[in-house]
């Protein structure tokens, strides 16, 4: 046997929908705001994954300006009908209000690394959707929401056949299943003569967890299983938290497995706190006597290992280290793995990768709390110990420029240590940088609830390529520069725990991400260059 070392998909992998075709196993995942769009992950084992492409075009007109932080795509689910693969997803437009304002979407390829199709409007009753396969027919899940005052943002599971030509609604929408508890994500499947409703449970956060329903009829009535499938909301002490949000599996050879999301929780004085985001994990699965899905070690809590089938010659990452020293690269309007951009995939206008070898040069648009055009490129941090560093050189002339090294979760919390411009030493913020004097300076910002602050600023030589860098141990980042070769701290410890699913007032489901990025608020003319990045994840 093979030990899968959970999560099998570590940082920012939400959701998590896993098919088996052939000899591969196939996962897709949540991408948020955040592009590539419905990233794809393949497996011969379970144990060792790779990245397989993404579902592009996902996003009609190749945009998401506007959705607001954690908004956008979210929960795809994957499935294959025995000639091409499906994936449905909605795009949601609003978060944390009564009105959802989504669109649920299909498309199709005869690969996963292939062409999709454009996507087509289906039934959007609520988000989580997924497609059931049967008989020749397909089914279009959802759970629906309620958003009348009074109404339950959370009001059960419905199942609608669609047109499998025209994606069209056949008939009546079915109610499967009301729970007093929040449910979502389902996911359909049939196991010895019974339909098994498989629902994501409580939430998202630290009551997450899986239940299971099943009838002898599609459409039901549908009984709930009396115990959960997978949870850890009672003990706080299990490594892999927020366990859900689960798909069932079955090997060539019989055996059962399920993907589910999870997370490993700093323990701050403040409680705990997710910032690598939700990940991806495997559980191994087997029936009892009375023909419910059971872990198979016992229990509902997730084990970390996970005994898989040994498949010859399966590869891919499978480690908790991970070293990335690539420049991004741009074909297309496609960006290279594991680089990231926001609301949009980046193109010439402001990513230019051939105007100086080894290095990329960005152009300054938008601010780092934009919504809509920032210029931004970064990766997902994956554990809890990282490195990252690069060289910037730029030439900012006014307080509206500024190029460097970020630590990201969204809009309301980061950090930045940028190069930019200051007025003269001693002088206030006057915004007088057309008199043609000033320094320039790096300056290492912290974004939280309570705002924004400057909490060092030191000078540099104009002119003169930089290298900035950043260090994460748990919850403390500690921001450095090279000066004469040497790394020179510049501002106190930061709290990284803040850059997490789990800190502030608002509804947060992504993770934290390193990066580089470039802002001209009144040009949008200023360009910087960036060579040398490097993001170590784990002991090198």
């Amino acid at each position: 046997m093979t030990v899968a070392h959970n999560p099998v998909i570590r940082g920012f992998a939400p959701d998590p929908s896993l098919i088996r075709v052939g000899e591969w196993y196939y996962v897709a995942t949540s991408s948020f705001e955040w592009f590539p769009t419905i990233p794809l992950h393949r497996s011969r084992d379970l144990a060792h994954w790779e990245y397989a492409g993404h579902v592009r075009g996902a996003a009609p007109g190749g945009s998401l300006a506007g959705v607001p932080d954690s908004g956008g795509v979210w929960a795809p689910s994957l499935s294959w009908d025995g000639e091409r693969f499906w994936v449905v997803y909605t795009i949601v437009r609003s978060v944390g209000t009564r009105y959802f304002d989504l669109d649920t979407y299909v498309s199709t390829a005869a690969a996963v690394d292939g062409e999709w199709t454009a996507p087509r409007r289906v039934a959007s009753h609520g988000f989580d959707p997924a497609l059931f396969h049967h008989e020749g027919r397909l089914w279009l899940l959802n759970m629906q929401s309620d958003h009348r005052p009074g109404g339950k943002r959370f009001a059960g599971i419905v199942l609608t056949e669609l047109d499998r030509s025209t994606l069209r609604p056949l008939g009546d929408t079915h109610l499967l299943l009301q729970h007093d508890k929040l449910i979502e994500g389902p996911k359909l499947l049939v196991h010895d003569g019974w339909f098994h409703l498989v629902l994501a449970e409580g939430g998202t956060g630290f009551e997450h967890g899986v239940r299971v329903a099943r009838s002898r009829s599609l459409t039901g009535p549908y009984e709930l299983d009396d115990l959960p499938l997978l949870t850890t909301r009672d003990d706080p002490k299990v490594p892999l938290q927020k366990a859900g949000h689960a798909e069932l599996v079955e090997t060539p050879t019989g055996e059962w497995f399920l993907s589910h999301l999870t997370a490993r929780p700093l323990h701050t004085d403040q409680g705990m706190r997710c910032p690598l985001g939700r990940e991806t994990a495997v559980q191994a699965v087997a029936w009892d006597a009375e023909g419910w899905p059971r872990l198979r070690q016992g229990g509902w809590h997730p084990a970390v290992e996970v005994e898989v089938p040994t498949v010859p010659g399966a590869s891919g990452e499978s480690t908790s280290t991970s070293t990335s020293t690539s420049a991004p690269v741009v074909r297309g309007d496609t960006l290279s793995w594991p680089w990231s951009s926001l609301r949009a995939e980046p193109d010439a206008s402001w990513v230019d990768a051939t105007a100086r070898p080894g290095w990329i040069r960005l152009r300054g648009r938008q601010g780092p709390e934009s919504l809509w055009d920032q210029s931004l490129l970064a990766q997902r941090v994956t554990e809890h110990r990282a490195e990252v560093e690069v060289t910037v050189e730029a030439r900012p002339r006014t307080f509206g420029e500024a190029a460097g090294l970020t630590l990201r979760y969204n809009a309301a919390s980061y950090l930045t240590l940028d190069l930019t411009w200051a007025e003269p030493e001693g002088e206030p913020q006057r915004g007088q940088q057309w008199r043609g004097e000033g320094r320039t300076v790096l300056s290492l910002v912290e974004r939280d609830d309570e705002g924004a602050r400057q909490v060092a600023e030191v000078e540099v030589e104009a002119g003169r390529p930089v290298t900035l860098g950043a260090s994460v141990d748990g919850a403390e980042a500690r921001f450095w520069y090279l000066r004469d070769e040497v790394r020179t701290p510049i501002g106190p410890v930061l709290d990284f725990s803040r850059l997490s699913d789990d800190y502030g007032s608002k509804l947060r489901f992504t993770g934290a991400f390193a990066g580089i990025h470039a802002q001209d608020l009144v040009g949008a003319a200023f360009t910087a260059d960036f060579g040398g990045f490097r993001l170590v994840c784990g002991e090198e």
